[in-house]
């Protein structure tokens, strides 16, 4: 299962930075990030193979997690219309996204309140679930 995991930071220099090395320290790697915010706050969405880890060591840091989610991450080929082909599935489904964001390893983290109509739009006709990170 994949956790996006939101982190409200100040809006401000070395603010990422705080929150990578928090992360990295505890020895989780981070998969994929995103950040949003021009006021004095932002919100940080970060994608990590151990979320339960990379709470603790934020909370430990008083970095706490605002918000988790589960999201869909799913392998891609890094070639234009990768992501055109992907949404148009995931719109021919009737599927509303609210969440995407690039990974590592050519993936897209998408996120849906219908998370198992995303899983079927965007799973590939050989296998029954898209990738896990």
């Amino acid at each position: 299962m994949s956790m996006d995991l939101v982190i409200e930071v100040d809006n401000a220099p070395g603010a990422l930075a705080a929150v990578a090395k928090a992360i990295s320290d505890a020895g989780v790697n981070i998969a994929a990030a995103t950040c949003l915010g021009t006021g004095e706050s932002a919100e940080l969405h970060i994608l990590v193979p151990h979320a339960a880890a990379a709470k603790h060591v934020l909370a430990i840091s008083q970095l706490a997690v605002t918000r988790e989610r589960e999201v869909v991450v799913v392998e891609v080929d890094d070639r234009p219309g990768v992501l055109a082909d992907l949404a148009g599935k995931i719109a021919a489904a009737g599927v509303n996204l609210d969440l995407v964001y690039v990974a590592t390893m050519n993936r897209v983290v998408f996120g849906a309140a219908d998370l198992d109509g995303l899983r079927a739009a965007v799973a590939p006709p050989d296998r029954g679930d898209p990738a896990e990170i």
